[in-house]
């Protein structure tokens, strides 16, 4: 793999048992796919950040000095393709508003599951390579309008199961597109914020994760049919590259298309 292929991964926590784990976890699952950078706070995140012009960023929140959600709009001022991931131990949705505002990918809770932690770097990976159009995100318009704001109110039980399932038919017909939270959010006619917090508390899973689970059970469907090959499944679930919808499918799953199809014939 060439220096120009790997994805350069910067990680920024004060803790150093936190960014061990989080370093161990990205180098069992990426090998050399990638390259860490390991800052102990904002300051010095922003510092390795120039340095090595790192492609996505794994921020903490709580950090002397400098704070990650301050790095993080320092960041993305610099450059508007970093994707920047928060895992932090903060459940405060104003830090969730302001994670949304920098265009985070995700933010994460601490402690997280690995599995939610790689499904979302996987994307971040991707995303690094260029692998989809670049969005404009300058029409966003989250939490400015007094709908937005009224939405932002707990709604009741039956509310939530109603939104949850507008959620789920949504996904349901457009997992084959090239969409992100954002973009399901905008479509919904939700604030993003709003949108990333209620979909956490209500699927229990981030909606990278939810995607691309979903998506995965759609390939094993087309699978069954042994005259489709599986570089066209992959398009046909929304992944325009193969070796990605490769690298997804055995995560999720712990064998490739092919072999699922072998055992399955």
């Amino acid at each position: 793999m060439t220096e120009n292929e790997v994805c350069r991964i910067l990680i920024a926590d004060d803790e150093p048992i936190e960014r061990m784990v989080i370093g161990k976890t990205i180098r069992s699952y990426f090998g050399d796919e990638v390259a860490l950078f390991e800052a102990e706070n904002g300051r010095e995140a922003i510092a390795l950040f120039r340095e090595h012009d790192c492609q996505v960023a794994v921020l903490d929140i709580s950090m002397p000095g400098i704070n990650g959600l301050e790095a993080a709009e320092e960041i993305r001022r610099e450059n508007q393709t970093c994707s920047i991931i928060f895992l932090t131990a903060y459940d405060e949705f104003e830090f969730a508003k302001r994670a949304i505002r920098v265009r985070a990918l995700d933010y994460l809770l601490k402690p997280s599951a690995k599995e939610d932690l790689i499904a979302v770097l996987e994307e971040a990976v991707w995303l690094s390579r260029g692998c989809t159009q670049e969005k404009d995100f300058s029409v966003r318009n989250a939490l400015q309008s007094k709908e937005m704001q009224e939405k932002d109110e707990k709604p009741d039980s039956m509310k939530n199961q109603a939104l949850a399932e507008h959620i789920r038919v949504y996904l349901e017909t457009h997992y084959m597109e090239d969409i992100s939270l954002q973009d399901a959010a905008e479509q919904l006619h939700y604030s993003d914020a709003y949108f990333c917090r209620f979909f956490k508390q209500n699927f229990d899973k981030s909606f990278i994760m939810y995607l691309s689970e979903l998506r995965i059970e759609k390939a094993k469907e087309l699978l069954a049919d042994i005259t489709v090959n599986i570089k066209e499944i992959g398009q046909k679930v929304g992944y325009r590259d193969s070796s990605y919808f490769t690298k997804v499918f055995k995560r999720i799953t712990g064998v490739t298309p092919s072999e699922y199809r072998y055992q399955k014939a």
